[in-house]
């Protein structure tokens, strides 16, 4: 999947699409002990990719099975230009030492309609801030989803309101024709 993300990465970039990419990993791939290495040997095949263009997504549960292992393995791959995001943050066992010992430097946080699950996410949209991580809102399905999140200081945000999954090939011309809700 890196491989093929990185390979749509270059050609949206020929398309005049200059977008990072993210793709989901699992625990398995992660505790391959040359996860790495293979991944150097990938981006080394691409020669014009910048640091920053492609952002591994950990689900928080997996990266807290072995926080000294996955720490490490963040940090060398952040020495590559490989970003880190922790998916589901706050829904599993999440700690302000796991915050401040994992250096993700996005936390993707679920968007809750309960008025105390509101209170959990601005509690975490303020910790991302003083830890210096980005926050990206998940399940922003109705611009109502995207006000709300705008008004708890969170700038970004996936889901339906925005776009609905799409083949790959679809992408360029989505983007060329998005404009958000005017609210």
């Amino acid at each position: 999947m890196i491989a093929e993300a990185l390979r749509l990465m270059r050609k949206w970039q020929r398309d005049g699409i200059d977008l990072p990419i993210s793709v989901n990993i699992s625990v398995r791939h992660l505790e391959h002990p040359e996860f790495a290495k293979r991944l150097e040997v990938m981006l080394g095949a691409v020669p014009d990719y910048r640091p920053g263009m492609l952002e591994l997504e950990i689900l928080e549960t997996a990266a807290l099975l072995d926080v000294e292992r996955i720490s490490d393995l963040i940090k060398d791959c952040a020495k590559m230009g490989v970003l880190f995001s922790l998916d589901d943050f706050g829904t599993g066992y999440s700690s302000l030492t796991y915050l401040k010992r994992l250096p993700a430097q996005t936390l993707k946080i679920d968007m809750l309609d309960d008025p105390e699950d509101k209170a959990i996410v601005e509690g975490v949209v303020g910790l991302a801030r003083a830890f210096d991580r980005c926050v990206i809102a998940e399940g922003a399905e109705t611009p109502s989803h995207c006000y709300l999140q705008l008004q708890m200081g969170c700038v970004m945000a996936q889901g339906y309101s925005i776009a609905r999954p799409m083949p790959a090939g679809d992408f360029a011309q989505w983007v060329r024709q998005f404009k958000p809700a005017p609210k």
